[in-house]
């Protein structure tokens, strides 16, 4: 949770810092990326809330748990970050066509470009920090967040080209970077959107997994064969469903021995894993069927 506070601090910062300088310094693709910026603050608040909501114990009323919470924040994030990219986006056409109609505009001062380096670097930490953190606990909103600081960071780096062309002596190029932004921003939202909306309909894990997952079935003792595995997505974690084949002439308390195995062994290789749920089935060898 101290890694979103953290998260929540930098972009404010960056924020006012990115407003003040882009109104002294003339420059309308800082003030954009001082916006999305400020929308980041907004985004890290839902995500706090949908980690709180999402770790809460399963109960009578819920008794999968609360995980799919999670991929509500990150669909609401990823709304809000959609919203911010459409914005930047209109006002960045609207700045090129004042150019473009001969409409004189204000030219970016050096303290723009200094302060779009700085987010920049500032950004492109608070990525590579968001996103371990969020691979170490598997949190779908914890990793929405990171996305959105990288996709912050191109947005600055938008905003230097933006600031540099137009000091240089191209004055349409901070406009056409407002446009360049937007882009970034709206594919983050949509990176974000798939990702939420596709853990909330029981897709399942990645081929990778499930062949490592069934690798680790045929390990155990007993077992003779897998009739199936499938695996669904639920929130940041996973739940898993083996047909597992036994000898069919072991006892029930055997069949179910090797049943318990299977299932710890799946959930303590797999962290993700939430349960594993074993069903047995007599092994039948086809080639004595000929």
């Amino acid at each position: 949770m101290w890694i979103s506070f953290v998260s929540m601090g930098f972009n404010m910062i960056l924020a006012v810092m990115k407003l003040a300088a882009g109104i002294m310094a003339g420059s309308d693709a800082l003030i954009s990326d001082a916006v999305h910026s400020a929308s980041d603050v907004i985004a890290t608040l839902i995500v706090i809330i949908g980690i709180i909501l999402s770790s809460k114990e399963a109960d009578r009323e819920h008794p999968y748990g609360h995980e799919r919470l999670e991929c509500i924040a990150a669909m609401i994030l990823g709304g809000i970050i959609f919203m911010t990219g459409t914005g930047i986006g209109w006002e960045g056409i609207q700045k090129v066509a004042a150019v473009t109609r001969g409409r004189e505009v204000e030219i970016p001062r050096t303290a723009a470009l200094v302060t779009a380096i700085t987010a920049i670097l500032v950004k492109e930490w608070m990525y590579r920090f968001t996103a371990k953190a969020a691979d170490m606990i598997h949190s779908a909103a914890l990793r929405a967040d990171a996305w959105h600081n990288r996709a912050d960071g191109l947005a600055s780096l938008a905003a230097f080209i933006g600031i540099g062309g137009a000091m240089l002596g191209f004055p349409v190029m901070d406009g056409a970077a407002c446009i360049v932004i937007s882009f970034c921003v709206l594919k983050a939202a949509w990176e974000i959107l798939r990702d939420a909306v596709s853990k909330t309909i029981d897709q399942s894990c990645d081929g990778i997994m499930e062949s490592e997952m069934k690798a680790l079935i045929m390990e155990q003792k007993g077992v003779k064969g897998i009739t199936g595995l499938h695996t669904r997505l639920f929130g940041s974690r996973i739940y898993v469903d083996a047909e597992i084949q036994a000898d069919g002439a072991i006892s029930l308390e055997k069949a179910h021995e090797i049943a318990e195995t299977i299932h710890l062994s799946i959930e303590e290789n797999f962290p993700e894993v939430k349960h594993c749920m074993v069903h047995m089935d007599p092994y039948c060898d086809m080639s004595l069927d000929k």
